[in-house]
């Protein structure tokens, strides 16, 4: 029987690897095509592909597991549930993968694509810029199609001439820059708000206007430290909650 092949990830020393490894597991599993297999290698497979011990491989398992993304059989193996509810925490341990599986897993709709000058803010983020590709996506729940979040990007134009509509549409900016486009990433900074919603907002996800709601800005950096994309993401209040998880070590 063939597995389900995850992407690959270049692990970073100061973090958790069963987190690491879980995360990515999880952006993979949630951008899984329709058509990929649901059986998982085994523990030991998934350990040699990501580098890590079979306990550690195991305890990243374990995370899917309880969050209810993956059975686990004796005898038989590891499944992927096709019918596991996505992406409902946003949360962050400081690595790209773990930003990607936020963003994964979920149906989503290309609102609009184009191009803006740029003004106030966008300006600091893009000073040798005059104009910036923009993305405005509709993402949705991939059980229920229930809307659970709005997100316009803003992109370097040189980038964007590389950012085919079937990436948009499969997977979350971040991930599309990394492994469809090929740029480094060095580094993203994220900032959540609590904010009451707009029109816009309150339209595009179905609440009533001034409903609490998550508003997410996340700035992502090469490795020269020059800004790639700004991703500003609402997020439905009552579908989402933000967690940070601080490493002692």
């Amino acid at each position: 029987m063939t597995s389900f092949a995850p992407d690959s990830i270049v692990l970073n020393r100061k973090l958790p690897l069963w987190y690491q490894v879980s995360q990515s597991l999880r952006a993979s599993i949630l951008g899984r095509s329709p058509h990929d297999p649901l059986r998982l290698p085994t523990e030991e497979q998934l350990a040699g592909h990501y580098g890590v011990s079979v306990l550690t491989m195991r305890q990243a398992l374990k995370e899917l597991e309880d969050e209810g993304l993956i059975s686990r059989h004796r005898r038989r193996g590891t499944f992927i549930e096709p019918s596991a509810r996505r992406g409902t925490p946003v949360r962050l341990l400081g690595s790209v993968d773990a930003i990607v599986a936020q963003q994964s897993g979920m149906t989503t709709e290309l609102l609009d694509q184009g191009s803006t000058p740029l003004s106030g803010e966008l300006s600091d983020y893009f000073p040798d810029l005059t104009e910036v590709a923009t993305y405005h996506r509709l993402r949705g729940d991939e059980r229920t199609g229930e809307p659970t979040n709005h997100a316009r990007n803003y992109v370097r134009p040189e980038l964007a001439e590389r950012i085919g509509r079937e990436d948009l549409l499969r997977w979350p900016m971040t991930k599309v820059l990394r492994d469809a486009v090929g740029v480094a990433i060095g580094r993203i900074t994220d900032t959540v708000e609590a904010r009451l919603a707009d029109p816009e907002t309150a339209r595009l996800l179905q609440i009533p206007l001034l409903s609490p709601i998550l508003h997410y800005t996340g700035v992502t950096y090469d490795e020269a430290g020059r800004v790639l994309d700004v991703a500003v993401i609402h997020y439905r209040g009552d579908r989402f909650s933000f967690t940070v998880t601080l490493d002692a070590h």
